[in-house]
């Protein structure tokens, strides 16, 4: 196979950075509407096609996505006023579908993305019911920018009441009683902030419905650092508001407590601390905290939100397992969700001990929801490796779980066996790993697809996922790797891969990828890595430290320009996890692994596919720009190093006819580079 290339200007660039060379020959790349940019990139979009079209297997494999994402997605309830709120995706939807359920048993669609805009380009993206379950704040957002607009629509007559609200993105509403009026987080407008943060200056609002969002009362936010992240709740009676704070994704929470019945002075409930809080005052009118503070694992608090800083521990931490979720029930009953080793276990607490919960398989619990006028009753999702997604309703009366809502679609699967590993990383740490693979196939090598992310404390467990079970029907093996960086081992395990610490991350992805090898489900010629965002650097970063150990590299979204990350997107909320390039020390780590940095002329790298979004505000795709052209430029190896890029589609969620083309250019690629033959 001739290697395929697209030349790109190199620039004699060299930066000297707190007394080091920093080379940047194609930082030219970094501007998206210059004209030489986009001829290279249109260039490399052809190539790229060129290349994936002509794959073998694509139509059967694409046929094949469309059954098994036909199986439809539901999320599990929330309810009010004895009215739930859920999502569901059913056979033949590009995206899921907020319903209701009316009182006489019949489910009402409330909002359809779809029907909303035929492209699919439009997302749903959070929802929230009022406290009475008569209004609905919802946000929608366009072409994957995830700029999302605050709208309120009245639940019984589908008329919208208000909005758009424009700067919302990844904001919280918190509806106070009666429905009238919620707390909400917005940006400053961006004439009001420093050229180049208009991304950040978030505040707390009150917005009442129906009147300008230019009149809201700023409730919270002034003064504190531009980079925040702001959550906010209020109790069921009205009385209290709690406001969190987080410094772009740094693991940690300020927790402010207001008496909205007394003065404007607001309590502090953990300020300055490091470690995580989520609060939330229930109907008994407590104060509970599930916190990672003093307990890496997670343990549940109790206080008087009168004197909201004295903490009575009720659920300590577990030696094993880390906590994850709470639901406070009636009878001093809570139903308590652990992850043990990213798999996760429901339990029942009460006076009386605790009793486990029977779940469909191993595999994964999606939150627990409960009613917020009480009762035993509380509400879940599963998912597994082989299992849909389905809602359990669960009775703490007995701990007998029923199904609430089951999978919309139906699909009948060729047996596959799923099955735990450990290896041992390079500084003696164990880590853990997920093999999927045919049940019934020879014990031989197979073409294999090793997938990790291991930051910003993100468990990776398992779940039902078509490109997985695709993969494995066609006779391959796929496996999941639990990092350093995530959080299946708690807060300990993620900082143990962030910052300077995040060669850590690498050493147990190469860890696990040497014992594919050893164990002999795999040879390196037949082992392709694949990761996205995160998981992008990861991959990069495997690619330019072993580039022999693989023989195809999928690298999505990536970040790869660790000295210059934080100049673009949203790269600066993350230098907590990775450390900036203004701080000598940390320019120092971020210098050691960068994988644009670290590309060496003269090296034989295996196959790889850059996958970006163009509408993609997060991660911007210079990253994989530059180092597509570094790559380009310094391979011996035939192998090709494509550039694929999307148009209208960003860093988030996507239609599923978007989904079926990117995981067919992604699983034939790694297909035609590991050995794998999709059927025809």
């Amino acid at each position: 196979m001739t290697r395929p290339t697209v030349p790109a200007r190199r620039l004699d660039l060299v930066e000297v950075l707190h007394g080091r060379e920093v080379a940047d020959p194609y930082r030219w790349l970094e501007d998206a509407h210059s004209a030489e940019t986009r001829e290279w990139s249109s260039a490399q979009q052809r190539l790229a096609r060129r290349h994936l079209d002509a794959l073998p297997g694509r139509d059967r494999l694409a046929g094949r996505l469309g059954e098994l994402l036909a199986t439809g997605s539901v999320g599990a309830p929330a309810w009010r006023a004895g009215r739930p709120f859920w999502t569901r995706r059913s056979p033949g939807q590009e995206h899921p579908v907020l319903l209701t359920r009316e009182p006489d048993g019949r489910d009402r669609v409330l909002l359809d993305p779809t029907a909303l805009d035929p492209t699919g380009a439009t997302t749903l993206d959070a929802w929230a019911p009022s406290k009475e379950g008569t209004r609905l704040a919802y946000q929608l957002s366009s072409g994957g920018d995830e700029e999302s607009l605050l709208h309120v629509l009245d639940v019984a007559s589908g008329e919208r009441l208000d909005g758009p609200v424009d700067r919302c993105r990844y904001s919280p509403v918190a509806w106070v009683p009666g429905g009238d009026a919620f707390f909400y987080v917005r940006r400053l407008p961006p004439g009001d902030v420093p050229p180049g943060e208009e991304q950040f200056h978030r505040r707390v609002f009150r917005h009442v419905v129906g009147s300008s969002p230019e009149d809201d009362a700023l409730v919270w936010g002034d003064g504190l650092d531009p980079t925040n992240y702001y959550g906010c709740s209020v109790s069921p009676c009205g009385r209290w508001l709690l406001v969190t704070a987080g410094a772009g994704t740094a693991p940690r929470e300020d927790v402010w407590l207001f008496d909205l019945a007394g003065d404007a002075t607001p309590a502090e409930v953990q300020v300055g601390v490091d470690a995580r809080c989520s609060p939330e005052v229930s109907r008994d009118g407590r104060l509970w905290l599930l916190t990672d503070r003093d307990a890496p694992r997670g343990r549940l608090c109790v206080a008087d939100p009168t004197t909201p800083q004295d903490w009575t521990t009720v659920v300590a931490q577990d030696p094993e397992a880390v906590l994850e979720d709470v639901a406070v029930l009636e009878d001093g009953v809570l139903a308590v969700l652990r992850s043990r080793h990213a798999l996760s276990e429901v339990v029942l607490r009460s006076p009386d001990g605790e009793r486990p919960v029977a779940l469909p398989e191993p595999g994964t619990v999606t939150g627990l929801a409960s009613e917020p006028e009480g009762g035993s009753r509380v509400w879940f999702g599963v998912t597994g490796p082989t299992t849909p997604s389905q809602v359990l309703e669960m009775d703490a009366a007995d701990g007998a779980t029923v199904v609430w809502a089951d999978t919309p679609g139906a699909v009948r699967l060729a047996p596959v066996t799923s099955s735990l590993g450990a290896t041992t990383s390079a500084d003696g740490t164990t880590v853990r790993f997920t093999v999927l693979s045919p049940t019934g196939a020879p014990d031989e090598p197979r073409p294999t697809v090793l997938y990790g992310y291991g930051g910003f404390g993100v468990p990776l467990t398992p779940a039902w996922n078509a490109a997985a079970l695709a993969w494995v029907e066609a006779g391959g093996v796929w496996v999941v790797a639990n990092l350093r960086g995530g959080s299946e081992e708690g807060e300990a395990w993620h900082r143990a891969g962030m910052r300077a610490h995040k060669q850590n991350v690498f050493d147990d992805f190469a860890a696990v990828a040497d014992a594919l090898v050893r164990d002999g489900w795999t040879t390196p010629d037949r082992l392709g890595i694949y990761g996205g965002s995160n998981g992008g650097l990861l991959v990069g970063a495997a690619l330019t430290q072993r580039p022999d150990a693989y023989a195809a590299v999928v690298c999505s979204a990536p970040l790869l320009d660790m000295v210059r990350y934080e100049q673009f997107g949203l790269g600066r909320t993350w230098n907590d996890e990775y450390g900036s390039a203004a701080d000598p020390d940390e320019l120092g780590w971020l210098l050691a692994y960068s994988p644009y940095h670290r590309v060496q002329a003269g090296t034989a790298y295996p196959a790889v596919l850059f996958t970006v979004f163009e509408g993609d505000s997060r991660v911007d795709p210079l990253h994989a720009r530059k180092t597509c052209a570094a790559l380009q430029a310094a391979t011996t190896a035939d192998a090709p190093v494509l550039l694929r890029a999307e148009r209208d589609v960003g860093h988030g969620a996507r239609s599923v006819s978007r989904s079926i083309g990117l995981t067919v250019d992604v699983l034939s690629f790694l297909a035609a580079h590991t050995g794998l033959a999709l059927p025809r």
